[in-house]
């Protein structure tokens, strides 16, 4: 069997975590749970099923990945699964029967919303860079839309991994909301690059990442979301998926982008007002702070 190790960062992810750990028998040979302050049972479930759990506070997904990574012996190959993830039966085979020799390997991710799978609208299965050899890839430095970035040759895997997350409605508004304020940090520091970078993924995400970059963020704000919808539930047919997945399409695809936008221009007009930085009004407007804070971790 091949040599994996799976890492899933979780917060209050008993929901979902028994059916991520499941998924990864007979694919991972070591699985690594980062909580970063969970008040259910996350942490108990992780190690009973086998899991080790290690323990860091939380500043964003790019942060929390790569410590996990630097603490890892070089070798082997390193599997990112979010906790409300599982790996298909068909993905699981194909690692367990050996991967390929390359630098990093895509998969297909599909997504369902609410019980119900998302077949239209353009999105998915999306082709996702999820295994890689373990010192030849890491989570490039962004707040939002963070991907793996390898350093060699990728391959793909025909297999998928399923986003199907079963918490309430109330739940998936709040986090989005938050996904917004860090997509406007993302938009603001490729404006004026007050953060660090690193070189774009490449792929299928590297396409995405320069059509939302160097096309949809020039359209004027607000009107993009609308015609970004459009194009999605009309020209990609998302108005056939069933009624919880066009509820997807119209939250995520329209309320999402315009709430980016909305708070975008807020930040802009803080900065315009009282003639400050992005990072000062970031902080003062969203509530992110940018600095690097002191972190009690364990293990």
């Amino acid at each position: 069997m091949t040599g994996v190790t799976a890492i899933i960062l979780t917060r209050d992810e008993a929901l979902h975590l028994p059916r991520a750990l499941a998924s990864l028998q007979g694919v991972a040979t070591r699985v690594i749970v980062v909580d970063s302050g969970s008040i259910d049972a996350t942490c108990q479930i992780a190690r009973n099923m086998g899991a080790e759990v290690w323990v860091h506070s939380w500043t964003n997904y790019a942060q929390q990945f790569n410590w996990a990574l630097d603490r890892l012996a070089h070798g082997g190959w390193v599997l990112r699964l979010d906790a409300d993830e599982y790996v298909t039966p068909a993905l699981a085979t194909q690692i367990s029967a050996g991967l390929p020799d390359v630098a990093g390997i895509t998969v297909g991710r599909s997504m369902w919303f609410q019980g119900k799978p998302v077949r239209y609208g353009g999105l998915f299965p999306a082709r996702m860079l999820r295994l890689f050899r373990q010192g030849h890839g890491r989570v490039e430095p962004r707040w939002m839309d963070e991907h793996i970035v390898v350093d060699g040759p990728v391959a793909h895997l025909s297999g998928q991994i399923i986003d199907d997350n079963r918490k309430p409605l109330d739940w998936w508004i709040a986090k989005h909301n938050a996904y917004a304020s860090r997509e406007v940090v993302d938009i603001l520091n490729h404006r004026h690059e007050f953060l660090e970078t690193q070189p774009a993924p490449t792929g299928a995400a590297g396409m995405k990442r320069w059509i939302k970059t160097r096309l949809y963020t020039r359209l004027p704000g607000g009107l993009r979301a609308g015609v970004y919808f459009l194009y999605r539930y009309i020209l990609r047919l998302g108005f056939l998926d069933g009624r919880q997945a066009r509820a997807f399409h119209v939250l995520q695809g329209f309320w999402y982008r315009y709430l980016v936008d909305a708070k975008l221009a807020e930040v802009e007009r803080h900065m315009a007002r009282e003639n400050t930085t992005p990072a000062a009004a970031i902080h003062a407007v969203l509530g992110i702070d940018l600095k690097p804070q002191p972190k009690k971790d364990a293990a």
